[in-house]
């Protein structure tokens, strides 16, 4: 029951998690900022740090989303995968200079969950694929 109650909290904070990352729309982006530092037991200092990367990684996908459908014909999708790859390692790098080691694994679970849920099996690219601990 212990487990079950856990996986649903967890559960829970993915979804908090995914809006945060994807920066999720106008008006909610704040509270789903704000969703993210509970999860992460945020200090507020971090809180505008982290924000700032992720907006950054955001960008970047956006931009390159924007990138290849202005390129026109068939997307490369494994140059995307890399690509996308490259950004999420980027950002878990700027990630590790900000939080503490418990709240970036934290964070990849978050991401792992993210994946898991809302896109192909496999955990997230580029993130190292941690059991979390019981």
């Amino acid at each position: 029951m212990k487990a079950l109650i856990k996986v649903s909290v967890l559960a829970l904070a993915a979804l908090w998690a995914v809006a945060a990352l994807a920066g999720a729309g106008g008006g909610n982006q704040a509270s789903h900022m704000e969703k993210l530092a509970i999860l992460l037991d945020l200090t507020d200092a971090q809180k505008p740090q982290v924000q700032s990367i992720l907006q950054g990684e955001h960008a970047q996908m956006k931009a390159l989303i924007e990138q290849t459908k202005a390129a026109g014909g068939k997307p490369d999708f494994q140059a995307l995968h890399a690509a996308h790859q490259q950004i999420n390692q980027d950002t878990l790098t700027k990630l590790s200079g900000v939080l503490s080691p418990l709240q970036l694994k934290k964070f990849q679970t978050l991401q792992q969950m993210h994946h898991g849920f809302g896109h192909r099996p496999g955990g997230p690219a580029g993130a190292p694929a941690a059991p979390p601990n019981n």
